[in-house]
């Protein structure tokens, strides 16, 4: 396979000569080095690059140049490699122009001359730019590939998997590809079969669960070691934080998820509220670059795996998969989140993976082009979902049931929204019915101000209500609120039945639980501000905690 390309962009043949020498030295390896002092010769290269095949990872362009502003380059390459991280290369008096371009270009980055010492000041940040670029970049024929039905529910559910575990894969609709018919000929697969997904050894699974999937792909689905010190359960921003700290500090640190890392944060495709990144980030970055500093850390990951119940023997905590195997920790931090609510309308059920979906902005998005849409949902996982498709559908409609998205969705958002023209919010709305013939083709909306029902045809609904906590698999005798969150802390306090659990003569720790040595961390928690920022300090916390448990354990 043809190395990807650093694309080198400056004037100046002194400047350009020493970054070229820098950029081959670190990253030759991996990337092929091109370079050029003239703007408008770049341009003309890349259509031709397209049509050879070549992948341009990256551009790093100076910004004052005679022929064209560096903004103004990457702009126009953003035409030809819209993937590709771009980076302005500019003078210190040039800064104000540069983080502009952030938001009118998406600029990524904007490195200052001179960068010397580059392992300092351009080695680090273009590594980060290319690992970014690396999560999202697939390979066209290339790895792992699936042929399915485009609304097949289980075609869905396995490219959903893919996706928040960040494997790359290449999509085949059998409707359409001309490649997937080929595969399943040339391997005598039969359309009932479908979804199939290949490997690349050869090998290849026919409408596979999404275990065999991730078996298949690598992931880890068996415990290596008899007894660990924490034992996370949730690999969503608060088990994620937990066990980056776990880790880091010495600890014997098990992380068990029992679908993909990110939980609903995992979903977002733009967090740009997020403290550190301006530019901001979507949720499988973050989680990719929270898992990957994670194992780093030596953590061990399970993936996908699911807890069914914990137990306490002797102080020691045993948690039982859903496989049948036993895992024993003498600390357990429950960082389960929450789950989007079940839509009451008529139909739902049967179109839910065939036009129906519960977050799955990313995966479903290029399935909505030049479609009509419609989000359920007021919050940020709504709004950053509608940002995300209004660049593939015709019109995207959010409903909502109050009138405006001002009470429950952050103002960046919206402002944001008013200032896409294919989005119209439908305020005081609600969505009652769904029909369609194997696939969602159409719904039924009631406007309750002015008591009106009309039917409209949409391609795609999109569902972000509400948040229930993931508790129902906790069969341990626990005390949770009214809504079946996990309390924690002094509110333990509150209920009559806490003093029968707890015998020890200490508190409960701010994060435990009503069972010693049992924390909870994020959405899960009764309390919780249910914001990424805040789970990620929760998850860290509960660390510190654990240290104390141990300490008297």
């Amino acid at each position: 396979m043809k190395k990807p390309i650093i694309f080198l962009l400056d004037d100046d043949p002194a400047v350009l000569k020493s970054v070229q020498r820098d950029v081959r030295e670190e990253f030759r390896q991996d990337y092929r080095i091109i370079a050029t002092q003239s703007a408008l010769e770049a341009l003309e290269a890349l259509p031709e690059f397209k049509k050879k095949g070549e992948t341009v990872a990256l551009f790093l362009s100076d910004q004052r140049m005679p022929e064209m502003l560096g903004v103004t380059f990457l702009e126009k390459a953003k035409a030809f490699y819209p993937e590709a991280k771009r980076i302005l290369l500019t003078a210190y008096s040039d800064i104000e122009a540069a983080i502009k371009a952030i938001n009118d270009v998406q600029l990524d980055y904007y490195l200052l001359k001179p960068w010397n010492p580059p392992e300092e000041k351009l080695f680090p940040i273009l590594h980060d730019q290319l690992e970014d670029w690396k999560g999202s970049y697939i390979p066209e024929a290339t790895g792992l590939r699936i042929v399915g039905h485009q609304w097949s529910p289980k075609s869905h559910q396995i490219k959903d998997f893919l996706s928040g575990n960040l494997v790359p894969y290449n999509w085949m609709n059998i409707e359409t590809s001309e490649k997937g018919k080929e595969l399943l000929e040339l391997h005598g697969i039969d359309m009932k079969d479908l979804p199939a997904v290949f490997f690349d050894d050869g090998s290849y699974l026919t409408n596979p669960s999404t275990s065999e999937v991730g078996e298949k792909s690598g992931m880890s689905i068996k415990a290596k070691q008899a007894m660990y010190d924490v034992a996370v359960i949730g690999a969503g921003p608060a088990g994620l934080a937990a066990s980056v700290y776990g880790g880091s500090e010495g600890l014997n640190t098990l992380l068990i998820e029992k679908r993909a890392p990110g939980g609903q944060a995992g979903t977002s495709s733009r967090i740009e509220n997020y403290l550190g990144f301006p530019n901001g980030l979507s949720g499988a970055e973050l989680s990719r670059r929270a898992i990957t500093q994670a194992t780093r850390f030596g953590i061990e990951f399970l993936s996908p795996q699911e807890v069914v119940n914990i137990e306490v023997k002797d102080n020691y905590k045993i948690i039982s998969l859903k496989n049948g195997e036993v895992i024993n920790s003498k600390t357990i931090i429950i960082a389960t989140g929450v789950d989007y609510r079940k839509h009451p309308a008529k139909g739902i059920d049967d179109f839910t993976g065939a036009g129906i979906y519960y977050g799955a902005a990313t995966t479903e998005a290029t399935a909505c082009e030049n479609e009509d849409i419609y989000i359920v949902g007021g919050g940020n996982s709504a709004g950053q979902a509608a940002m995300y498709l209004s660049k593939f559908a015709r019109k995207v409609f959010i409903v909502i049931r109050k009138p405006d998205l001002s009470s429950s969705m952050s103002q960046y958002l919206i402002d944001q929204i008013a200032s896409t023209e294919n989005i119209e919010v439908l305020g005081q709305a609600e969505i009652t019915e769904v029909k369609g013939n194997g696939r969602l083709s159409e719904i039924i909306l009631v406007n309750s101000k002015i008591n009106k029902e009309e039917t409209r045809a949409a391609a795609a609904l999109f569902i972000f209500i509400g948040a229930k906590p993931v508790t129902d698999w906790l069969k341990i005798d626990m005390i949770k609120d009214k809504s079946g969150f996990v309390e924690t802390g002094p509110s333990l306090a509150n209920y009559p039945n806490f003093k029968k659990s707890w015998k020890l003569k200490r508190d409960p720790l701010l994060l435990e639980t009503c069972i010693p040595g049992i924390f909870a961390a994020g959405d899960v928690r009764a309390g919780a501000m249910n914001r990424v920022a805040s789970a990620v300090g929760e998850g860290s916390m509960a660390i510190k905690f654990v240290h104390e448990y141990l300490a008297s354990f």
